[in-house]
């Protein structure tokens, strides 16, 4: 399971956990991948140690992040213009600027409590033609649905069933969120994989992603281990640049 970038949030126990944690991956690059071709200024909420801001800056992307844990800014601080350390269910700070040609939110929503506000100010920062991308964990990826029909639903240190989790959303309820607070989306997708335990160690790469793509497209809340999705503020043409 992909492990989540992270926000602060949630109630005050989980706030001032998260505030001790560094959490630091590879990044997400199926998310990445739905940026705009042409780079501009990106701002990463909840970006961790900067995984997600270094594969921007490596497409020419200038990224401003925004953290709740001071270990976090200190690591990100090698990969994004600026980090700015914020409680991301709060308002955001003023130095945060607006006119961002991308906003990244990467496994944060469902750290919040109140991810309407978040939402509403990333569509006030996007500038004209700018484009949001979102990536949610999906809490019914088969995995997850045999442990449930098996009566096991425990919490985990990371993963889909992290204990920081507050909300899971659907692959249909992923998108309904972000339009009702004036995000379109223009994009929808999974990324995971279809069950082919020993076999897919015999078959051919190319094969493998052929499969768990044609698989993830027929049914993305079955097969997705995450879910994605592009979307424009307030419907506004204009995506690509």
């Amino acid at each position: 399971m992909l492990p989540p970038a992270r926000c602060g949030g949630g109630d005050g126990d989980v706030g001032e956990d998260t505030r001790d944690r560094i959490y630091d991956n590879s990044g997400n690059p199926p998310l990445i991948e739905l940026a705009p071709p042409l780079p501009g200024r990106a701002l990463d909420c909840g970006c961790g140690a900067g995984a997600n801001a270094r594969l921007l800056s490596a497409r020419g992307w200038k990224v401003t992040g925004i953290t709740l844990s001071p270990g976090e800014r200190e690591r990100a601080a090698a990969h994004c213009e600026r980090v700015l350390l914020a409680d991301l269910e709060e308002d955001l700070p003023d130095e945060v600027g607006r006119d961002y040609d991308l906003v990244v939110l990467s496994h944060v929503l469902e750290h919040l409590r109140h991810p309407e506000r978040l939402l509403g100010a990333v569509r006030r920062l996007l500038r004209q033609g700018g484009v949001a991308i979102v990536a949610l964990p999906n809490p019914l990826f088969y995995p997850i649905r045999l442990r449930v029909l098996l009566g096991r639903c425990e919490y985990e240190r990371d993963g889909i069933l992290d204990e920081t989790h507050l909300r899971f959303y659907s692959f249909a309820s992923g998108a309904a969120l972000l339009e009702r607070n004036g995000l379109h989306v223009v994009e929808a997708k999974a990324e995971g994989g279809f069950p082919l335990w020993r076999i897919r160690a015999l078959l051919p790469a190319a094969t493998v992603a052929r499969i768990d793509t044609a698989a993830c497209r027929w049914r993305p809340g079955l097969f997705g281990r995450q879910l994605l999705y592009r979307a424009l503020p307030d419907g506004r043409p204009g995506a690509e640049r």
